[in-house]
């Protein structure tokens, strides 16, 4: 049986280097907001390239702190990919702003730049990026648009931990970046955890108040905030993990190229860009007959996922919000299907896949 993830294997090397650190920060008996949170928001900030990191709660919940610091007028309008995980939504609407769906680039999987502005009214003050399955958005044209028409740019970059453009990594473009490590993500921690990027010194200040009940100062409450703090535990894992993100992401990138190279046509393949590094968060492809191909790899013990098996705008949850339709997001969520391509799984497992694949008959 070839798992499509095993986080124990995963996440075994890392665990034998947790223990010394579980061991000390339990015997410090400081659980909240201390040294591995204070050591982890410093590395990381280097790391992507931000001055200021702030370690929240969730992915969701940085994405909505990030948006509701800006202050921004009730149902302004916020800019978003219509394939986009439903937490980029959510955070919008939970945010009290209007989130504006627009289709996908069907090669990319990205926010199409070339329908964005037709899409932009007096009421729009954000988009939202969200770096697919580890591909980098094109955030040349994008971060062009966002001047000219003066709009905030945030980074949803739950799946592109390591991704890059040049020399630039996914999270230092926008003015606020936001970052998942849920335990599946290239850096995933134990639970959920996660964090918020940017360069502004006021906006960190508010950012770090509006995750601690709005409080600098603890019981005193300058705004309104909520309860969404990076732990301790996961804090102290993610240290240890982050020290390895290239080497994930670099196999990761390997398992790729085996999958591009020997995949037969009859799959459509993840595009490879120049300039830029995708960090395959997700390997998918897409096939007209996704259900029968994913029943198939099952019957012959290769598990797969599907990210995701319902478009946002189908969501009961958002009746009657979303009145257009979107047929490319429409396409891309009836047909793809995520691989196998854990930093557990070699190259060994990966041949298998594809050796199986090949033999599928459409």
């Amino acid at each position: 049986m070839i798992e499509y993830e095993n986080l124990q294997k995963t996440n075994r090397i890392f665990l034998k280097k947790f223990k010394n650190s579980y061991k000390k920060f339990c015997k410090d008996g400081k659980y909240i907001l201390s040294n591995n949170v204070t050591k982890f928001e410093k590395k990381f900030s280097a790391y992507i390239g931000k001055k200021y990191c702030i370690g929240v709660g969730n992915g969701m919940d940085a994405l909505t702190i990030s948006l509701k610091s800006l202050n921004l007028p009730q149902n302004s309008e916020i800019i978003i990919a219509s394939n986009a995980y439903i937490a980029s939504i959510l955070s919008a609407i939970n945010a009290n702003l209007k989130p504006i769906l627009v289709e996908p680039d069907i090669q990319t999987y990205n926010l199409d730049y070339r329908c964005i502005s037709k899409n932009i009214t007096k009421k729009t003050r954000v988009i939202m990026v969200v770096h697919m399955y580890g591909k980098p958005n094109n955030m040349k044209e994008i971060q062009k648009i966002c001047r000219e028409h003066n709009l905030f740019l945030i980074e949803d970059c739950a799946q592109s931990h390591g991704a890059s453009i040049g020399n630039k990594l996914t999270g230092s473009f926008g003015d606020m970046s936001c970052f998942s490590f849920y335990p599946t993500k290239n850096l995933g921690c134990l639970g959920d955890g996660g964090a918020i990027l940017c360069n502004n010194k006021l906006l960190a200040i508010k950012l770090r108040m509006m995750r601690n009940y709005g409080s600098k100062k603890k019981y005193y409450n300058d705004i309104l905030g909520q309860n969404s703090r990076l732990d301790e535990f996961q804090a102290s894992f993610l240290n240890i993990k982050l020290d390895y993100l290239n080497k994930i992401n670099n196999h990761k990138i390997k398992l790729a190229k085996i999958y591009n190279k020997n995949l037969n046509d009859n799959f459509i393949k993840p595009l490879i860009q120049k300039e830029e590094k995708h960090v395959f968060h997700i390997y998918n492809i897409r096939h007209n007959n996704r259900n029968e191909l994913k029943k198939y790899l099952e019957k012959h013990n290769i598990l797969t996922t599907i990210h995701y098996p319902v478009a946002p705008h189908r969501q009961k949850c958002f009746k009657g919000i979303f009145k257009k339709q979107y047929p490319i997001s429409d396409k891309i969520h009836s047909t793809t299907l995520s691989l196998p391509i854990s930093f557990s799984h070699s190259k060994k497992d990966i041949l298998k896949i594809i050796d199986r694949l090949n033999k599928f008959k459409s």
